[in-house]
């Protein structure tokens, strides 16, 4: 059974404040969806890689991934209006009849191969796989200018790659586009299947501000 992974770069990344999306924004000389790019491959050389970018910024990544060398191959596709649109044109790059695909955010360079094996491996017994950490910060539920306090033990927060049967994700994203659709794990959801929770890595962060680059240019040293 083959693996698959759908890299979804198709934001224009305005709460970064840059000029360029923020997957093109670099860390260590290197824009931050090659270092994505770069981890999956060494986790899985046989990896069929689908990128899919906003469609103003396709060419730009061919003409940067042939100035930068970039051998790694993937298909470009490009996105939609929306995140799910975007899955959706990259799931019809995808020939296969079975396998597992993943759908990873550009902007989280910092997944760790457990991570990876853990949703993959997890995927192919249980149909999906959603990594997860739990919540470390005291939080609140916050209605109607009221708030109060809320049981952190029974939240988590939701990381990528989200993985899940191939066939099982093209009947997902068969139906028409909702608002409740927030990420993949909720459109498959919609079919009234159970999610299968794995566990993340804390420093798979997703870099969307100034303050989130930084961290990872940290990280990513270790």
């Amino acid at each position: 059974m083959d693996n698959h992974l759908i890299i979804v770069a198709g934001g224009t990344g305005s709460r970064m404040g840059a000029e360029l999306p923020k997957q093109f924004l670099e860390i260590q000389n290197k824009p931050i969806l090659l270092h994505t790019l770069e981890r999956f491959h060494s986790f899985d050389p046989h990896l069929h890689i689908v990128i899919v970018l906003h469609p103003d910024y396709a060419d730009y990544w061919r003409d940067l991934a042939k100035t930068l060398g970039v051998s790694i191959p993937h298909t470009i596709v490009k996105g939609g209006k929306e995140r799910f649109d975007s899955v959706r044109n990259g799931l019809s790059a995808i020939d296969s009849a079975e396998g597992i695909v993943g759908i990873h955010d550009a902007v989280r360079p910092l997944v760790a191969r457990q991570t990876f094996e853990t949703c993959y491996n997890s995927a192919r017994i249980h149909g999906s796989a959603i990594p997860v950490v739990p919540i470390n910060d005291s939080i609140r539920y916050v209605e109607h200018g009221k708030n109060q306090i809320a049981d952190r033990s029974k939240f988590r927060l939701v990381q990528t790659p989200q993985c899940f049967e191939l066939s099982l994700l093209r009947k997902a994203f068969e139906q028409p586009y909702h608002p409740s659709f927030t990420d993949d794990a909720s459109v498959v959801e919609s079919l009234g299947v159970s999610l299968h929770l794995v566990e993340g890595n804390r420093e798979n962060i997703k870099i969307t501000t100034p303050e989130d680059l930084r961290l990872a240019n940290v990280l990513l040293n270790f």
